[in-house]
């Protein structure tokens, strides 16, 4: 089927991202938004905008009664979801399904599969993927967890199996520390995700964050679009991310990308997707993390380095057409570099909600710039920090960096805190600059 009307389950850029591809594809488009979004440029973008509920988010961008019954008075036949809220939730998507919405996105059982990190290990190492393997810790006796991880030894990383964003997770050097961290982050994951299943695996102690982006239809067909390197994190949530990722070499980075093709067809994936990566740069070897069911964050450095609009591709998918590319279409220019523009304290990351008195956003050659917000507008303090992202491109990695110092230098948001500051001075690091840094890079720095 074509669809005539799609309705965007989020807020701010990204449901504006979505919407300008669907404007594209001359398809209309229906907002969602809470009480606090009512004057969100989203709203004002859209062809039509429904209110579904007050400011928090499980009474609005959650609320699944809500969102169902704006797309059925408005005559949407399908749902692009975003990222975040409900995503990768297998219940909305299985609801749209019996509404007879399309779920922008992959297959329910696929959601259900890879979004269980501890399940989507277990498949990936059937697949022959590389994985750390996971210790279980639901309903496990505490002297086991502790036996088992001594045997695997410290560091190690707890994680939410339902988790994401880096929420969820913490590092542990102490076994003093082990069991007091796990049953604080089973009510952390049960508070945020409704799940408190909790896994733990090694913690590689000089990692490379490294992601392949994917492009699957209903037709068996599968293709990558190069990686990315989301290396720069704070507190496990992404800062910065570039492609392609500079440490890798082209026999790595061809067995890293088709390891991700290999896993989509494994699991007949249909959709945009992305199979996350730990490369250990002391080893050279890369181990299976995740598998993320929806389009992220960064993926503008991966549409700035093909062309390829992977919103727009999200949509052809969901319409039952085959990849309109082969893996020999996908062509890679260059180097893109994305920054995340948050209204925060760039030291405590505090969230800084208010009103913006003046916005200026830079541009220029090999600039783009992916936002929601406007001189006068007031950010709510009810939602992800997250402004806008400044993406640029260029001939080299460096040509990259000098272009995204600029761009940084001539952005202005002023009346709240942002972290611009923060990423100015991860741009000049000559340790960022020289490629000689790890995960750990920004709670090194910023000691």
């Amino acid at each position: 089927m074509k669809f005539n009307k799609i309705l965007i389950a989020n807020r701010g850029e990204i449901a504006i991202r979505i919407l300008r591809s669907c404007r594209e594809l001359g398809i209309e488009t229906v907002c969602i938004h809470s009480t606090a979004d009512d004057n969100s440029l989203h709203v004002k973008l859209a062809d039509e905008s429904v209110c579904v509920g007050s400011e928090k988010s499980a009474n609005s961008y959650l609320n699944i009664p809500a969102i169902l019954s704006a797309a059925e008075i408005t005559g949407a036949q399908a749902v692009h979801p975003g990222f975040g809220f409900l995503s990768e939730n297998r219940e909305f998507a299985s609801l749209c399904k019996k509404w007879g919405l399309e779920f922008i996105g992959p297959s329910i059982d696929c959601i259900e599969k890879m979004g269980d990190k501890i399940l989507s290990k277990e498949i990936a190492q059937t697949a022959g993927l590389p994985v750390l393997r996971p210790i279980k810790v639901n309903n496990i006796p505490a002297k086991d967890i502790i036996a088992q991880v001594k045997a695997m030894g410290f560091p190690v990383l707890i994680k939410a199996s339902a988790g994401g964003g880096g929420r969820g997770m913490k590092s542990i050097y102490k076994e003093e520390e082990l069991m007091p961290a796990i049953e604080r982050l089973k009510g952390e994951a049960k508070a945020g995700f409704g799940d408190d299943t909790l896994f733990i695996e090694k913690y590689i102690t000089n990692p490379r964050h490294v992601e392949v982006q994917i492009l699957a239809d209903r037709h068996g067909n599968v293709i990558h679009l190069g990686e990315r390197d989301c290396t720069v994190q704070r507190r496990f949530q992404k800062v910065v991310e570039e492609s392609p990722c500079p440490v890798l070499t082209p026999e790595k980075r061809e067995e890293i990308c088709m390891s991700a093709v290999n896993l989509a067809k494994f699991v007949n994936y249909d959709s945009a997707g992305t199979v996350e990566f730990l490369y250990d740069q002391d080893e050279k070897k890369f181990y299976f993390m995740e598998m993320n069911t929806r389009i992220q964050v960064e993926h503008p450095v991966t549409e700035q380095r093909t062309g390829v609009d992977l919103i727009a591709e999200m949509i052809k998918i969901a319409e039952g057409e085959k990849l309109r590319y082969k893996q020999e279409d996908i062509k890679f220019n260059g180097h893109s570099i994305e920054c995340r523009i948050n209204a925060e304290d760039p030291i405590t990351q505090r969230p800084s909600p208010g009103k913006i008195l003046h916005y200026h956003r830079p541009a220029g050659f090999g600039v783009r710039v992916d936002d929601f917000i406007y001189s006068g507008y007031t950010v709510p303090p009810f939602y992800d920090s997250m402004l806008a992202k400044i993406i640029v491109s260029g001939r080299t990695r460096e040509e990259c960096l000098d272009r995204m110092n600029r761009a940084l230098g001539e952005t202005v948001v002023e009346g709240i805190s942002t972290n611009i500051s923060l990423h100015k001075m991860i741009i000049n690091d000559k340790d960022f600059r020289g490629n000689s840094y790890s995960t750990s890079f920004l709670a090194e720095k910023l000691k």
